[in-house]
């Protein structure tokens, strides 16, 4: 089996978890290949040279799994590196909470075990497309999470006026709006007040960031419906950011927001769900008046 390994730069109390990924794809008798900067920050900050059959250096690549090792950020990242290809992606937790990378240190081996048994699940999650004249985004204008509308440089809010299917819905006066997915249901959207929304639902989030009117509040719409957008701001730009990747833009810009063509393609354990890792992770059902 193929196998490719995607990071970032990892700190020295994590060299023991990323020794023993690699010890035990090597007992598996996996082809590996690791992503090049990350190769590189291994040996460099951690003094680790795992042996690998090659590197990954561009987007000519092809695998049977990709690997992301680090947290949620680091899942994104590999999610926008492998784009189109419809790799599945493991996510294994070297970050701190970890929705998307949920592997834990010692279920390591465990779950490649599974994998390697085909004794796993794929869920496939939604992305959003954003479409403007220009390209933008390095032609990769895609998120998994979500499309953050924001202000920039001023103290002053921005108007954010928003039509759904062409038909006016309402002028946003905030800092910003998140446009956000199931799956990011649980990231931005979230620190904002936005409702959780199942990964299995068809559904799609409009969250405000702090808005001007405390009446207006998450709205959730179906995932096949069209976004069109226009932005107006005193300082005469606004940022867009697709899971956390930003660029500036000029008020003016059309935006037109849609679901992708295409899914990211997660693998997860059988034993495993969404209900678990909303327990575990945001843990639900604690009562913090009780302690050991």
């Amino acid at each position: 089996m193929k196998i490719g390994i995607f990071g970032n730069d990892l700190p020295s109390d994590r060299l023991l978890q990323i020794n023993k990924v690699f010890d035990k794809l090597s007992d598996l008798k996996a082809e590996v290949f690791v992503e090049k900067d990350f190769y590189n920050s291994l040996e460099k900050e951690l003094s680790y040279s795992p042996p690998i059959e090659g590197m990954i250096n561009n987007d000519d690549f092809m695998l049977d799994i990709a690997i992301s090792f680090g947290g949620d950020g680091t899942f994104l990242r590999t999610a926008a590196l492998i784009g189109k290809k419809n790799i599945p992606i493991l996510g294994i937790n070297a970050g701190r909470l970890g929705f998307l990378a949920d592997v834990s240190y010692d279920e390591i081996e465990e779950t490649l075990d599974e994998v390697f048994a085909n004794d796993y699940k794929i869920e496939e999650r939604t992305l959003l497309r954003l479409h403007t004249e220009k390209k933008v985004f390095a032609d990769f204008n895609y998120a998994l999470n979500e499309i953050a509308i924001l202000k920039r440089d001023t103290s002053s809010m921005i108007s954010i006026r928003t039509y759904l299917n062409e038909e006016y819905l309402t002028d946003y006066l905030a800092d910003g709006l998140v446009i956000a997915t199931p799956t990011g249901s649980t990231a931005y959207s979230m620190s904002v007040n936005g409702p959780i929304i199942l990964p299995q639902a068809k559904s799609l989030v409009l969250s405000p960031v702090a808005p001007h009117s405390l009446n207006v509040r998450p709205l959730i719409i179906p995932d096949d419906f069209n976004l069109t957008i226009e932005v107006e701001s005193r300082s005469q730009n606004f940022l867009i950011a697709l899971d956390g990747r930003s660029e500036v833009f000029s008020t003016g810009t059309k935006l037109a927001i849609r679901k992708a063509n295409f899914s990211v393609k997660l693998i997860k354990r059988n034993k495993n769900s969404f209900y678990k890792t909303l327990r575990d992770k945001l843990m639900w059902g604690a009562d913090g008046r009780f302690r050991p």
